[in-house]
């Protein structure tokens, strides 16, 4: 689909929302790393809204992730009750556009633009990375809390990996992943074998973003967290899904525009650090950071090798799958698990 075709979806989405208002126009505001595509619209009173325009996965999901972030904004308790962006709202529900022709198939929804303070410096100092701790652990438990009324997800871990292997049975999945279906396939069983193992059934679930960046959320003069934005790997799942990111944030290398998803941050001196503040404020389990390899795993089974050609432009899904292969998985065996459980004293 061509790019020029995108502003006139949705100008058709809004018009579904509210046709007593035009759109003046659309402009493109996307990162430019990813596939996805999050548009200003500005109407004919100049008012302004975001779009975000999708088109990989299922329009259910779509929705349905939808509706769960919203539940959340909606019932996120102070200090982070306008963490979320707020979607609009049609008939009491969180309004989508689905709009199909031919061999397109895309979904839109529609934001109020989300306020920003200070982004976090490319590299953090240790302040920031003790700050940085606390407050996710305070966020995490919010996302708990608020966890209890939200709609149920259909999603899982379970049902994302056997996705994956149904995948890897087709002739496409045959074809796209050929070399490597026996690797990504014993990947799978370990993955399995291990959330059984580890009873990951019992950790707390909540809804969780996943992807984390010094671009994706902004904090307050003293370090609080203000709003976060971008919600492509949105999930309820385990907490511990987002920590891999955390410790990409806070790590020595700090954040950069061309990137790897190598493991050692993870066993950084810094991430400790991070770990020690936030086991303060909500506490993690021996089984929970024993899941941090395997959430690792996950990550690179579901977004870089699955998802990988809708989340990032083609020559980059190409490196980071290769990387996948020759590094990333190789390296899941030597993740020092004990260096964090002595760190945290459990």
């Amino acid at each position: 689909m061509r790019l020029k075709d995108y502003p006139e979806i949705i100008r058709k989405a809004w018009a579904g929302f509210d046709n007593s208002i035009g759109v003046k126009f659309v402009e493109d505001i996307s990162a430019k790393v990813s596939t996805n595509h999050v548009f200003r619209v500005t109407l004919d009173n100049d008012d302004k809204v975001i779009a975000k325009l999708s088109y990989f996965g299922k329009y259910e999901h779509f929705k349905e992730d939808h509706r769960i972030i919203q539940a959340l904004s909606n019932n996120l308790l102070y200090p982070f009750e306008n963490v979320l962006a707020k979607s609009l709202v049609k008939n009491n529900q969180v309004y989508t556009y689905r709009y199909q022709e031919d061999f397109i198939d895309t979904w839109v929804v529609f934001y109020n633009p989300i306020r920003a303070m200070n982004r976090l410096p490319r590299r953090l100092d240790e302040m920031h990375i003790r700050k940085l701790g606390t407050e996710t652990a305070k966020f995490h438990l919010a996302c708990f809390r608020a966890s209890k009324s939200i709609p149920k997800s259909s999603k899982n871990l379970r049902t994302d990996i056997q996705h994956l292997r149904d995948i890897l049975e087709t002739d496409t999945g045959q074809y796209e992943h050929r070399g490597y279906i026996h690797t990504l396939n014993r990947q799978c069983d370990v993955f399995m074998k291990n959330i059984q193992r580890l009873n990951v059934a019992s950790f707390d679930k909540m809804p969780v973003f996943v992807d984390w960046n010094i671009g994706n959320f902004s904090v307050t003069e003293d370090l609080k967290l203000y709003s976060r934005w971008d919600y492509d790997w949105f999930r309820v799942s385990t907490r511990i899904m987002d920590f891999y990111f955390f410790s990409r944030v806070v790590s020595n290398v700090g954040d950069r525009t061309v990137f790897s998803y190598l493991m050692s941050t993870l066993n950084e001196d810094r991430f400790m650090i991070f770990l020690q503040e936030y086991h303060k404020v909500y506490p993690l389990t021996e089984n929970e950071v024993r899941f941090m390899k395997e959430a690792y795993r996950f990550f690179i089974l579901n977004y870089v090798v699955k998802y990988g050609k809708y989340f990032f432009h083609r020559s980059y899904c190409t490196k980071l799958q290769k990387e996948a292969y020759e590094l990333y998985f190789p390296s899941i065996d030597g993740f020092d698990d004990e260096k964090i459980l002595r760190a945290l004293k459990i």
